[in-house]
């Protein structure tokens, strides 16, 4: 019986030094985060107040500003950029659209831009699950757009997306520092 309880009290011991030394990973300095059109759907869907289904979502990180110059230093110009931070941006559509006057079917992809001093072009691509924009293959593009940027007046310290309506569907838009575009998504 001694035995027992002394074995018992070893497993107990042990598990207790384990789990002291098992730590709780550091906060990403790029929180992830998620826009939907319609806006908000998740919580008016709860709520019971979804007036329209889901068509899009969209799941991205949020690099931060931090007094860098981001455009043409951080992200360079003429380069494939993965339109967020970490893991690349995933845009999943509920049904079919069409951007650029190009059908996309209903599914997930992931999200790239191409930034210049006075466009970006925004791309969807096959490739899924991959980290950044290391591995970017043209090849599984599936639309190119170009997109004009808008300058704005205040500064945005957090890379933001967001979707608003629009007659013909609704838009995406992007933004971060003082640039913002929008790629018009129609239904």
């Amino acid at each position: 019986m001694k035995k027992l309880i002394v074995s018992f009290c070893f497993l107990i011991a042990a598990n207790n030094i384990m789990v002291a030394q098992t730590l709780v990973p550091p906060i990403d300095k790029s929180p992830m985060d998620m826009s939907t059109y319609p806006n908000g759907y998740g919580m008016l869907a709860v709520q019971g107040k979804a007036s329209e289904p889901l068509v899009a979502r969209v799941l991205y990180s949020r690099p931060l500003k931090n007094n860098r110059v981001i455009f043409g230093e951080l992200v360079e110009y003429n380069k494939v950029w993965r339109f967020g931070a970490n893991e690349n941006t995933e845009i999943e559509f509920f049904k079919d659209v069409t951007i650029n006057k190009t059908k996309i079917k209903k599914g997930k992809y992931s999200v790239f831009a191409i930034p210049t001093e006075d466009s970006w072009t925004i791309i969807l691509n096959k490739d899924l699950n991959t980290w950044g924009s290391f591995t970017y293959d043209a090849a599984k593009d599936v639309v190119r757009v170009k997109t004009p940027i808008q300058k704005t007046t205040e500064q945005a310290e957090a890379f933001y997306i967001y979707f608003d309506k629009s007659t013909s569907g609704f838009t995406l838009n992007a933004g971060w520092d003082n640039a913002k575009v929008s790629l018009p998504i129609a239904m």
